[in-house]
């Protein structure tokens, strides 16, 4: 019998468990105002008190539980598995690409609708043109890769600022390790940054003559080159970080206002179970996938179910902010392409790529 089948169907029984829960939302983006005020613990245990949800979790929690026991007890070496990491290793120039438009996006239409990150923290836009002109103008230069080292750092600087005036910022924590990769990485290629500075660097061009910058970014990109190993690390843990809130803050600690969004969207009759089997389930699932991240252990495989979990968010959330959730698209392309990096599970027990642990290099 093929030791690969059990690992097989583990791997399938995690992926539909997975996916058969709520997509990943931020709560505070969906409803108006707090739900019923109910203890946590509580509620949890109400809800597993009813013998039928009990089984539902019990099942559930076999299959994951059996599923990722024979993947570490075969831990097979699969052709097209193999075949697949090699492919992404050499997509590693476009990380940088995929974090900037992640990022420049959302800030351009940050600063068109009026809100500072998270679309909860809303400015009057006519009342603070700078603001809006200060999201505006990162948004577009991260999107043309000019000056992306400058701009991150002032996105950075930004962000911390937005938190200090409204703690609520902080639902849009997904821009801080995206905007430290960026430091890092650079703008990569394409890039308005790549484009200048191989026209900078060219001996006899008019354009090197009169442009000190190309000096600073080669020095920048020398600095910055013992921690690009560094960066799927943190790009992949910012990314379970976001998940953890998600599931354990935003669910699990509130089921009160999860409750809210059961009822809006009428989930029970997309999946006719008890509603707060809705709330655990999103909250489990989010929290899980937000642990396997940052211990990376599957790591492509998290980042896989995570963009099919935002994907079916936009779907059936309609009123949730796009634009709210493209960074965190951006992130799980970025993780999927990478890998785990160093400091990671997959790392020690797993066979990674060719070149893996290159992949976060930028190509400048």
């Amino acid at each position: 019998m093929d030791t690969r089948i059990p690992t097989l169907a583990g791997v399938v029984a995690l992926v539909l468990t997975l996916m058969t829960r709520p997509a990943a939302a931020h709560v505070d983006y969906v409803t108006d105002g707090p739900g019923a005020a109910l203890d946590a613990v509580a509620f949890a245990l109400s809800v597993l008190a009813d013998p039928v949800n009990a089984a539902v979790f019990g099942v559930s929690g076999l299959a994951v539980t059996g599923g990722l026991a024979a993947y570490l007890w075969v831990r097979p070496t699969i052709a097209d598995v193999v075949v697949l990491r090699d492919v992404l290793a050499g997509y590693a120039d476009l990380v940088p690409w995929m974090l900037r438009l992640s990022v420049g996006l959302p800030l351009v239409g940050a600063g068109f609708q009026g809100y500072l990150f998270a679309p909860t923290v809303t400015f009057d836009p006519t009342a603070s043109p700078l603001v809006r002109l200060l999201f505006i103008g990162l948004g577009f230069t991260l999107l043309f890769g000019l000056a992306t080292r400058i701009v991150t750092a002032v996105g950075l600087v930004t962000y911390a600022w937005a938190v200090s005036v409204d703690p609520g910022v902080v639902l849009a924590m997904e821009y801080v390790p995206a905007f430290l990769a960026l430091l890092i990485l650079g703008g990569g290629r394409p890039s308005a940054d790549h484009m200048l500075q191989q026209v900078a660097s060219t001996d006899g061009t008019y354009y090197g003559r009169v442009d000190p910058v190309h000096h600073l970014k080669g020095f920048l990109d020398s600095a910055t080159a013992p921690y690009r190993e560094s960066v799927p690390v943190v790009v992949r843990v910012g990314m379970g970080v976001t998940f953890i809130y998600l599931g354990l803050f935003q669910k699990l600690a509130d089921p009160g206002r999860s409750l809210l969004v059961v009822e809006k969207y009428d989930l029970t009759a997309v999946v006719p179970v008890d509603p707060g089997m809705w709330v655990l389930g999103a909250g489990l699932t989010e929290t899980l996938v937000g642990l396997v991240l940052i211990f990376g252990f599957m790591t492509r495989g998290a980042a896989a179910v995570s963009f099919v979990l935002f994907t079916t968010t936009l779907f059936g959330l309609p009123d949730d902010p796009v634009l709210a959730h493209i960074t965190l698209f951006g992130m799980a392309s970025a993780v999927f392409t990478m890998g785990a990096g160093p400091l990671s599970f997959d790392e020690w027990f797993g066979r990674p790529a060719r070149s893996d642990r290159g992949t976060a290099v930028s190509a400048d």
